[in-house]
Formats: structure tokens, C-alpha cells, sequence
């Protein structure tokens, strides 16, 4: 592959993980195309008004950010829709993968996926709510993927604009592998852009899932959160990771961590730190000490952590 764009890239959005103080250190770096901001809960009759503000277009200027909403409500999810247009979202992404126990025992996230219907009735008022494209991001089902089709058919026909699918059941979790023949049975069956989703680490991950899936585009999570330069390397960018650079977006990391979050700061960075001590086996092998570490103030950790990445020049 040459090193033109090879496909439009995505920052996936990740509840806890990829909180503001992420999304907004890593366009430092960039490589991506959009990002998209992590779900906003909608519960049903909910003040649409006051939870659309708490969506910035800006938090990865001058990267594009797309809002994502989490609900089960047709009404009340177009009704932020619209909210959420007014705020500049210049794209709307619905919810229909989260797993967890907690959103899904509320109707929500990939219990949509028992329903496509119902799936439809929600896109389908999203669309006709707002004048800026509406997106979907599911998985390959709720148990299994005895709905998959119906569910990709229901969400192309309500009128979206593309299509995220992660490869994997809501019950799977992220265990395993992603189902790329499922991706690739997807785009085979969709006729707007299909963006891929899971399992994606390196350039060869990316390349692997473009060729095998024929996808129009990649979203990566926590592969961005292990290798904050994997857009550019996907790529194939002259622009080299140098730890300099990378520190830069440590440090924005740090004070965007420090204005958000009181408490639990020293958790935050532990959080961050322990996906990016995965980027190699020197530092996979320091990971458990880092963990471990106590009684230090959220600097003197941010220190102690800079200093074992330093030599390795990441």
C-alpha cells in the first residue's frame, strides 16, 4: 500500500477510557480523520436540552468529533438529535454495541441488537430529526448472530450514512477475535460505507482487515490507546513517533486528567498507562510493578511513569 489515506480513519469512541482528557491529548497527534465523543445516555423524557451541552464539537480541533447517544426512546432520541445539531455536532452516531450489563439491562446499547424493528423506528426518527448525517456503530448481535442481517438492513434503511460494525456479540465482550468474515458478510450486504471495528493493534492488523473485509474505513480504540501513533503508522507516514512528542501528549493527558477529575486521579493515569505499557514486552514486564505503585501524588506518578517510558523512546 502506498502511503496515500488508504481508507478514512476513526477514533472509536470508549466509555471511561476515551474521556475528554483522551480524545483531546491525542488530536495533538492526530492521523485520524473523526473522532466521536463517548455516549451520552439518553434515558426516556429526559432534558434533552441541558444533556446535548455536554457535547463539544471542539474537544479535538481541528479534527471533526461526531456525538454518540445511548437510549432506547425513538422521541426522546430525536429530540437530542436535533439538540445536538444546534450544538455543532456535524454528524450523530447511535449507540448499538455497548455490553455493558448495566446499559443493556435498561433496553439500551446492543440489546437493541434483539430488535431490529425497533432499531429502525430509532434511526429512522433520528434521521428525519436532523439535517447532519446519522451513523449506527453495532455488533454482530446480542447471544448470537441469528439477527445479523435483519439488524444491518434495519439500520441501512432508516437512511444512515454508514455503518460501524465491531466483530464481535454483546455476550463475547472483547474476548477472543473479531469476526472478520462477519464484517466482510456485512459489507457484501450494505450499500453505504461499512467502518470496521476491533482487534486492530498495528499496520498489519489494518491492512489485514481492509484486504480480508474490503471495509471502507477503519475505527480503532484501544489500539490507539496502546500506540497513540497507530494512525500515522497505518498510513505508512514519514512522520515518526519520537518520545518527545509523545511526552507532549502525556502532558496534555495530564492536565486535562487534572482539571476533570479530583479524585481518583492516580486510577485515571493507571487506566491510560496500563493499555500503553502494552506496547512492548520490556514494558509489558513493568506493567504489574506500575500497578502496584502507592502513596505517590498523581505528579511524582506521572513521573515515575515517564521515566520508564523514556529510555525506550516508545
Amino acid at each position: 500500500m502506498n502511503k496515500e489515506k488508504p481508507c478514512k480513519l476513526y477514533l472509536a469512541p470508549m466509555e471511561g477510557l476515551g474521556n475528554y482528557c483522551f480524545r483531546n491529548a491525542i488530536s495533538l497527534i492526530g492521523g485520524f480523520d473523526e473522532a466521536t465523543r463517548e455516549f451520552i445516555s439518553v434515558p426516556k423524557g429526559a432534558h434533552v436540552k441541558s444533556l446535548a451541552k455536554k457535547f463539544s464539537p471542539d474537544d479535538t480541533s481541528p479534527i471533526l468529533q461526531a456525538a454518540q447517544v445511548m437510549g432506547s426512546c425513538p422521541l426522546t432520541l430525536a429530540a437530542i438529535s436535533k439538540e445536538l445539531e444546534e450544538q455543532g455536532a456535524h454528524r450523530i452516531e447511535l449507540n448499538v454495541g455497548c455490553p455493558s450489563n448495566t446499559v443493556t439491562g435498561n433496553g439500551s446499547g446492543s440489546s437493541l441488537l434483539k430488535d431490529p424493528e425497533h432499531l429502525h423506528k430509532i434511526l429512522s426518527h433520528m434521521v428525519e430529526a436532523t439535517s447532519v448525517p446519522v451513523t449506527a456503530k453495532l455488533r454482530t448481535g446480542y447471544e448470537d448472530t441469528s439477527l445479523f442481517e435483519e439488524n444491518l438492513l434495519a439500520a441501512e434503511s432508516a437512511g444512515i450514512t454508514h455503518l460501524a460494525l465491531h466483530g464481535r456479540t454483546k455476550v463475547e465482550g472483547y474476548k477472543g477475535f473479531a469476526n472478520l468474515d462477519l464484517i466482510a458478510k456485512a459489507k457484501e450486504l450494505l450499500s453505504i460505507p461499512l467502518i470496521g471495528n476491533g482487534d486492530i493493534k498495528n499496520r498489519a492488523d489494518a491492512l489485514y482487515m481492509l484486504d480480508y473485509t474490503k471495509c471502507d474505513g477503519l475505527m480503532i480504540g484501544r489500539g490507539a490507546v496502546i500506540n497513540p501513533w497507530i494512525f500515522h503508522e497505518i498510513r505508512g507516514s514519514d512522520d515518526l513517533e519520537n518520545f518527545e512528542q509523545t511526552k507532549i501528549y502525556l502532558e496534555r493527558y495530564y492536565e486535562n486528567m487534572m482539571k476533570s477529575f479530583p479524585k481518583n486521579q492516580l486510577g485515571q493515569m493507571k487506566g491510560l498507562f496500563s493499555f500503553l505499557f502494552q506496547r512492548s514486552e520490556v514494558l509489558l514486564a513493568k506493567r504489574k510493578e506500575m500497578l502496584r505503585t502507592r502513596d505517590l501524588s498523581p505528579r511524582a506518578f506521572f513521573e515515575y511513569c515517564l521515566e520508564m517510558l523514556t529510555p525506550l523512546e516508545v
